[in-house]
C-alpha cells in the first residue's frame, strides 16, 4: 500500500515543500530510504520503527521504502520523523489515508514516541501556507512559532498517538492562535536605557546620529569609560520592527535553532555581541551545510565587535562585502545560499594596546611604533565602510555624581523616528533604499546637494586631510542625516563640519 505525506525542508532562508511516499510491500523486513538523505534522516528509520512500537502500534513486517521527493535536493535533520511515522501508520491501515494528505508536518520522534522540537518551523510554515494545505502538524514547543503564520492552521502534537488520532478524527486538537500586539508589546519591556548612562554627551549624539540614518558607528576611548554600554542601549532607540522585518529575522534564528521554546517572532530587534576569538565561519556563516552566521542573526539589528583590533584580520576583513551588500553568499559543492545581514555595526576600541594612549590621568607604556601596529590591525577599506569615528573619553566625576538621570532613550528614539520618517518619504520610490546609509552615488548626487559654503568646507578637509573617495560619500550621509534630525531640507556648512569631525581615524589627528 501507498502512502503520501507532505512535509518541508529548509534551503538557505527559505523553504521547499517535500514529498514523502511511503511504500508497505512483502519481501525480506528492512526499511529503504531514498532521496538524498543524509546520516540524521537515514537514521530516522530507528527511532521511527521504536516511537512506533512504543506508541501501542504493530510495526510493519516487510520491506518498506520512502522516497523523499525531490530526490535531487539533499535532505538533512531529524524533521522527518513524525511524516515518515504517519506515512508507515497509513501504509497499515491504523489511519486513513486520505485525510494524511490534507496536513504538512515535520518532527523529530523520541524513542518513546513523543515528538521533539525542531528548527526552521518558520520558513516551513511559510511555504506550507503557499500550497494551500488544510494545517500543518508542529511539536508542541514550536507551536508559537509556527501560529504567526496567518492563514494557516497549526496543530501542536505532542506525541505520535496524538498526532494520529487527530489525522483519523479520533482526537480533536484545537489549532494554536497568538496575539502579535500582545507580542510586540512585551518586547518593549525591560529594554536598557540610555538614562543610565553618566555624561559622554558627545558619544550620544553620534549614536543618535548613527541610528537616526542607519549608520556604522566606531568608538575609541580607554577601558571603564562606557563604550560597551553605550552600545548595549544602541536597540533601545532603534525604531520598533514592522512584521515583515520580525519575520525576516526569526527565519533566520528559526533555522540557526537560537529561537528559545515556545518563542514566537524576534520581535525585539537583534543584539549580537560575539567574541573576538570568532572565526570567519562564525561571523559570516558556513559548514559543510551552510547555516547563518552573525552578520545574519543580527539582521535587522546591531552588530557588536567589543575590542576591534583584537579579532583576526582575516574575520575582520571579511565583512566588508557583506557591510556594502547587505547580504552574504556562501557557496560550497553541493549548493549555493544566500543569508540577509542588514545590519548596523558598532564596534568598540581602545587607543592603544595599554588602553591609556591620551588619558591625562594615566600614562600610555606602549611605544609611537606599538600604537601604530595596534591601529594597523584594522585596514583601511574597513575603516572606509565605517561613517562615524568618536572618542569616548574618561568620564569626569561631576558626571558620575550627578544624581539627575540622562536622556531617556525614549526622548532619542522619538527623534530617530522622526528623522526616519523623513528618510522613508524621500526614498519611497526606491525600492532598495531605506536610510541615508543606503545611499550609492546616484541618490548622493540626487540628494545631498551642498552650498557654497559647505563645498568649500568639504573641499577643504578632504583637500588637508587626505580623505578617501568613500570617505567623502560618508561625510555627504552623516551631515544628510544631521541635517534630518534637525528637519532641515538643505545640508548648511555646520552639518558638513559635524560630518568631518566623526572621522577621526582618517584624520590622523588622534595619534
Amino acid at each position: 500500500m501507498l502512502a503520501k505525506v507532505h512535509s518541508g525542508a529548509v534551503y538557505g532562508v527559505d523553504a521547499y515543500p517535500v514529498e514523502i511516499e511511503v511504500n508497505a510491500g512483502h519481501g525480506e523486513p528492512c526499511v529503504v530510504i531514498v532521496g538524498l538523505p543524509d546520516t540524521a534522516v537515514k537514521e530516522s528509520k530507528d527511532r521511527v520503527h521504536t516511537a512506533i512500537t512504543n506508541s501501542g502500534f504493530r510495526p510493519h513486517v516487510g520491506r518498506t521504502t520512502i522516497n523523499l521527493a525531490p530526490a535531487d535536493i539533499k535532505k538533512e535533520g531529524p524533521c522527518f520523523d513524525l511524516p515518515i511515522a504517519i506515512g508507515i501508520l497509513a501504509t497499515q491501515g491504523h489511519i486513513p489515508a486520505d485525510p494524511v494528505g490534507q496536513y504538512a508536518m515535520i518532527g523529530e520522534l523520541a524513542l518513546s514516541g513523543a515528538v521533539r522540537r525542531v528548527k526552521g518551523v518558520l520558513p516551513i510554515a511559510l511555504s506550507v501556507r503557499r500550497q494551500g494545505l488544510r494545517g500543518l502538524l508542529v511539536p508542541a514547543e514550536n507551536a508559537e512559532e509556527a501560529a504567526v503564520v496567518k492563514g494557516l492552521e497549526v496543530y501542536p502534537v505532542r506525541n505520535l498517538r496524538e498526532a494520529a488520532d487527530f489525522i483519523a478524527g479520533k482526537l480533536a486538537v484545537t489549532a494554536h492562535e497568538v496575539d502579535l500586539e500582545d507580542i510586540f508589546t512585551a518586547s518593549s519591556d525591560g529594554e536598557e536605557d540610555f538614562a543610565d548612562v553618566k555624561g559622554q554627551e558627545q558619544a550620544k549624539r553620534a549614536v543618535e546620529i548613527a541610528v537616526a540614518g542607519g549608520h556604522n558607528l566606531l568608538m575609541i576611548g580607554p577601558p571603564g569609560t562606557g563604550k560597551t554600554m553605550l552600545a548595549r542601549r544602541i536597540a533601545s532607540v532603534l525604531p520598533p520592527m514592522l512584521l515583515e522585518e520580525a519575520l525576516e529575522a526569526t527565519k533566520i534564528h528559526s533555522i540557526a535553532g537560537t529561537l528559545a521554546t515556545h518563542q514566537a517572532l524576534i520581535a525585539r530587534r537583534p543584539f549580537r555581541s560575539p567574541h573576538h576569538t570568532i572565526s570567519d565561519a562564525g561571523l559570516l556563516g558556513g559548514g559543510a551545510h551552510p547555516m547563518p552566521g552573525e552578520v545574519s542573526l543580527a539582521h535587522r539589528g546591531v552588530l557588536f565587535l567589543d575590542e576591534l583590533p583584537e579579532f583576526h584580520r582575516n574575520v575582520l576583513e571579511v565583512l566588508r562585502q557583506p557591510l556594502e551588500d547587505g547580504s552574504v553568499t556562501i557557496s560550497r559543492a553541493a549548493a549555493t545560499v544566500t543569508f540577509p545581514c542588514q545590519f548596523m555595526l558598532v564596534a568598540a576600541m581602545n587607543p592603544c594596546s595599554c588602553g591609556y594612549y591620551g588619558d591625562p590621568k594615566r600614562e600610555c607604556r606602549c611605544t609611537p611604533n606599538q600604537i601604530q601596529n595596534y591601529r594597523n590591525r584594522i585596514s583601511g577599506p574597513l575603516l572606509d565602510r565605517i561613517d562615524l569615528h568618536v572618542e569616548v573619553p574618561a568620564i569626569r566625576y561631576q558626571d558620575l555624581a550627578a544624581v539627575a538621570p540622562g536622556e531617556s532613550s525614549a526622548a532619542i528614539r522619538e527623534r530617530v523616528q522622526a528623522a526616519r520618517r523623513v528618510q522613508q518619504a524621500r526614498f519611497k520610490s526606491l525600492r532598495k533604499i531605506h536610510n541615508n546609509a543606503g545611499m550609492r552615488s546616484r541618490e548622493i548626487q540626487k540628494f545631498c546637494p551642498l552650498p557654497s559654503d559647505a563645498q568649500d568646507m568639504l573641499k577643504m578637509a578632504i583637500t588637508e586631510l587626505n580623505f578617501s573617495a568613500r570617505a567623502y560619500d560618508r561625510i555627504l550621509k552623516v551631515a544628510r542625516t544631521i541635517a534630518d534630525l534637525e528637519h532641515s531640507e538643505t545640508i548648511a556648512s555646520h552639518h558638513v563640519q559635524e560630518a568631518i569631525q566623526y572621522r577621526t581615524l582618517d584624520r590622523q589627528l588622534w595619534v
